[in-house]
């Protein structure tokens, strides 16, 4: 098996981050490792253009930050695709650096068994592809005709010289039509968030003498109007003296895998059922709320509300109908927040909504029972109505902990402790509810108002 040799740059702690992700790849690749630039310059010295296969670098390093890490690697390596990892504070450094030259970039706390490795073979795929299109001109043309990838190139003045099959699909410009006009009439890309042209990647690639590619995000506006989203690759063409005598751009469509991307990322944090946010992105939100409110000095609080004996919905009516009433319950909650604040679905019958800022424990109890008289209110299912009741408990931050671990826990004790005074009353209805809870944000429990009771209902009345 071929292993490519990967000459990694970064600090310890990507490193070891690096080093995790690419573990379950196998003996796919070969490290080396080094955590200062200047060694990493001397390793490609040394190398010679042989060895190494890509470089993998964090830009903050010791004795180099920013740009200039990039631009250093370039000047030594600049036939090496590189690919970049970065802390999520530094992700605008890094959408410069692909714009520069870098391959592409990855946040470091999203690096794992299968998106590293992926990107590092797309990357050298790109790679090898380009190198290919470089070879000689002859058997170029046969490969460009049948390459899977669009195929543009231009001279030295940014006009259109070649258009393969497949570019000439995407453009919506046949090969004819397209030569000799200017690159931007023909490959018209755009920022998929500003709207704005980019940067021409082929002038670009012909200013710096070395391979660049394009910045994520980028949309290729077809002749008709439609747009695709690609990913690309431009490198300058020489002559037999080295002299630079126009460009080549390799592209391809990669709106199906990022739809795919950004759906598997959105189910990792979202609750399937409900499409609220799971305990995951809960966590997140709450520690981004605690972060401002010791920011702003102010309060947050925490609440975990559970439904009252759901699993006899589930028995009596079945899980679809139980399904259902949670969707009802998660559309309720929401609509009964703020949109700053987050409803979240732990599971089962557990939900927890974050307040994200409070005056005080009265605020949030108040916003409990606004939560719970709208679960408790009817849900019409298969045309009928039914009712259910919920407990809840509130954790107030600072009062109640620190931190979201803490916050959750202290409210879930709470909610526990309100429990005992919903025993008798039956989980759904074909009557109007009121709802019990702990409104205290020191956990004490209140008593159930009195008069609550449901009268038990026959099986033939639900």
């Amino acid at each position: 098996m071929i292993r490519d040799r990967l000459l990694v740059l970064a600090n310890p702690d990507g490193l070891r981050a690096i080093d995790a992700a690419l573990d379950q790849s196998g003996d796919r690749f070969t490290l080396e490792r080094v955590n200062r630039c200047s060694d990493a310059l001397r390793c490609l010295a040394a190398a010679q253009g042989g060895p190494f296969s890509a470089v993998v670098v964090d830009l903050y390093l010791p004795d180099s930050h920013g740009l200039p890490t990039l631009e250093a690697l370039l000047r030594q390596a600049h036939h090496l695709p590189i690919l970049v990892v970065t802390a999520r504070g530094d992700e605008p450094v890094a959408r410069q650096a692909v714009q520069f030259g870098a391959q592409d970039y990855l946040l470091l706390d999203h690096l794992d068994g299968y998106s590293l490795p992926k990107a590092l073979d797309s990357m050298l795929g790109r790679a090898a592809r380009l190198a290919n299109l470089l070879g000689s001109a002859a058997s170029a043309r046969v490969t460009l005709d049948s390459i899977g990838d669009a195929v543009v190139s231009t001279d030295a003045s940014g006009n259109v010289t070649y258009l393969n099959p497949v570019a000439e699909r995407m453009t919506g410009w046949s090969g004819p039509e397209a030569l000799g006009k200017r690159l931007q009439e023909v490959v018209r890309i755009i920022d998929a968030h500003s709207r704005e042209p980019v940067r021409d990647p082929l002038a670009l690639a012909m200013r710096l003498d070395h391979t660049v590619g394009l910045g994520p995000d980028c949309l290729l506006v077809r002749r008709d109007g439609r747009e695709s989203a690609i990913e690309d690759t431009a490198a300058p063409i020489h002559d037999s003296h080295g002299t630079v005598t126009g460009a080549v751009i390799v592209f391809h469509d990669v709106g199906a895998a990022r739809a795919m991307s950004a759906r598997m990322f959105r189910l990792a944090q979202h609750d399937p059922l409900t499409e609220l946010p799971n305990r995951l992105l809960l966590n997140d939100r709450i520690c981004q709320a605690i972060a401002a409110a010791r920011r702003r000095d102010r309060s947050l609080a925490v609440l975990f509300i559970d439904i009252d004996r759901f699993k006899c919905v589930n028995d009596t009516l079945g899980h679809a109908t139980g399904d259902a009433v949670l969707q009802s319950i998660a559309r309720r909650l929401v609509a009964s927040v703020r949109d700053s604040d987050t409803v979240s679905r732990l599971g089962g019958d557990e939900f927890v909504v974050l307040l994200s800022e409070v005056a005080c424990g009265e605020d949030a109890a108040f916003s409990a029972d606004k939560l719970l008289a709208a679960t408790a209110a009817a849900h019409r299912v298969d045309d009928q109505d039914l009712f259910v009741t919920a407990s809840a408990g509130i954790a107030v931050y600072p009062a109640d902990g620190m931190d979201a671990e803490t916050l959750v826990r202290n409210a879930d004790l709470a909610m526990l402790r309100a429990k005992p005074h919903r025993r008798g009353l039956p989980p759904f209805a074909m009557a109007a509810a009121t709802a019990s809870h702990v409104a205290s944000k020191d956990l004490r429990v209140k008593p159930a108002p009195e008069g609550n009771q449901f009268p038990e209902l026959p099986p033939a009345s639900v």
